[in-house]
């Protein structure tokens, strides 16, 4: 599982360092190899291969003729690019994805799990104050789901 926040520098090759705690174990579990796309909130998912071939069977399979469903398709599966981790530990990330979710020079990358999420730094905290200002704790609704969860 991948947790945690880190700053990272996208240098002038748009490429970024993976931090260390995770560098091993993605070489471990998928060899570096690794798959990138875009997400709808305008950052980038990135997933270790075996972790996004599963997703990817699940969208191939979705219908065609459902609207939302071509849609997810078109921007996940669509814009998805394999990338390797270098010697350095270090990932080339396509331009065309840097220009989709905003990111030039400082970064935030967020571990979800079994995937990270990778920011523009400046949105992340933009985002994060919005996120934390609707979970205020007195107008908070939470789904079913949510309420049966303890933290």
């Amino acid at each position: 599982m991948f947790r945690g926040v880190s700053n990272i520098t996208v240098d002038a090759k748009g490429r970024v360092a993976m931090p260390t705690r995770h560098r091993d174990r993605l070489l471990e579990i998928c060899e570096g190899q690794l798959v990138v796309t875009v997400d709808v909130d305008h950052c980038l998912l990135i997933y270790p291969q075996q972790e996004w071939e599963q997703i990817e069977a699940k969208l191939v399979k979705l219908s065609s003729l459902n609207r939302k469903a071509r849609s997810l398709q078109r921007l996940l599966v669509g814009h998805a690019t394999e990338i390797d981790l270098d010697g350095n530990g270090r990932m080339l990330l396509p331009q065309p994805l840097r220009e989709f979710a905003g990111i030039d020079r400082r970064a935030v990358l967020i571990g979800q799990g079994k995937k990270f999420e990778l920011w523009d730094e400046e949105r992340w905290n933009s985002n994060r104050e919005r996120w934390l200002a609707e979970y205020d704790g007195d107008n908070l609704e939470l789904s079913d789901e949510l309420e049966s969860l303890s933290l």
